[in-house]
Formats: structure tokens, sequence, C-alpha cells
């Protein structure tokens, strides 16, 4: 197997994405490579943050609001160095799950992808397309695909 420097994977805060962050995870720790975890969200427009921030309180929005996936990525972080992972980073980026990750290849030299196969399967996945299989056409490296839907990708 190929010895990666840089690793990726993306979460969207579900369990079968948090398996995929624990397998990217236990691939850096063999590797001695760096594990970079990513975070797709769509951006609130203007109304809906005005609406957040009063339904929150001002002050409590600008301690709540700054990315709407930093807990995901602390969480992520969390197990990923539990995992063994040394080396983790975090990006969060507002956009498509897909065009994210892809775009994070690019400007992070990514060498390894990895995904949960979560959607493959689905018939939304199958008329629309899945983030697994789009990544594995669109990515300029190698792609992993786990199977985290029935606890196998532990």
């Amino acid at each position: 197997m190929a010895s990666y420097s840089t690793i990726l994977v993306g979460t969207d805060g579900s369990q079968s994405s948090f398996r995929a962050v624990e397998r990217a995870a236990k691939v850096a720790a063999d590797s001695g490579g760096a594990l970079l975890i990513a975070s797709a969200y769509t951006q609130m427009s203007d109304r809906e943050q005005r609406q957040a921030a009063d339904a929150l309180g001002e002050e409590a929005y600008k301690v709540v609001g700054s990315h709407p996936a930093d807990d995901i990525l602390r969480e992520a972080a969390d197990i990923a160095k539990k995992a063994g992972a040394k080396n983790v980073d975090t990006v969060c980026q507002a956009g498509d799950p897909v065009d994210v990750l892809v775009d994070v290849i690019g400007k992070r030299d990514v060498e390894l992808c990895v995904v949960g196969n979560r959607g493959l399967n689905s018939l939304a996945g199958r008329l629309l397309g899945s983030v697994p299989a789009n990544i594995s056409h669109r990515a300029s490296c190698d792609v992993l695909i786990v199977h985290t839907t029935s606890g196998r990708g532990r």
C-alpha cells in the first residue's frame, strides 16, 4: 500500500461519516501522514442570519454562530486523535460537499480522499449522484470508499 502524506476525509456530523473519519485516522496513523478533516455547510442568507440572531440574542449568536460546522469538526478531530492520528487539521467551507472536497484536494495537495459509502445505494444517490460516487469521478487523487452504513467501517 502506498504511503500517503496528506489524507482528507469529509464529515457531515453523521455517525456513518464519523466511521469514515476513524478509518482515515487509522490510515494516517499507519502512514505517518497528516489528516485533514473537512466539512461543507450551506451559507445562511442575510435574512436567515438576522432571524438566528433575533432568536438567540445577538451576543449568543456571535458565540454560537461562528461556523455551522465547528462543533462537528471538533468532535471529528477528537475521534481522529483517539484513533491514532497525530497531525490533524480541519477545514470548514461553504458549498456543496463534493465541490468543497474537490477544492480542498487541489489546494492542499491531498494524496488520498476518504469518504463513507452512504448514499451509493439510495434512490436519490442513483438519480442525483452521491458524494462518494461523484468524488470517485472528480478527485485528482486516490479515493477510499469506506463501508460505514452497517458498522463494518470500524
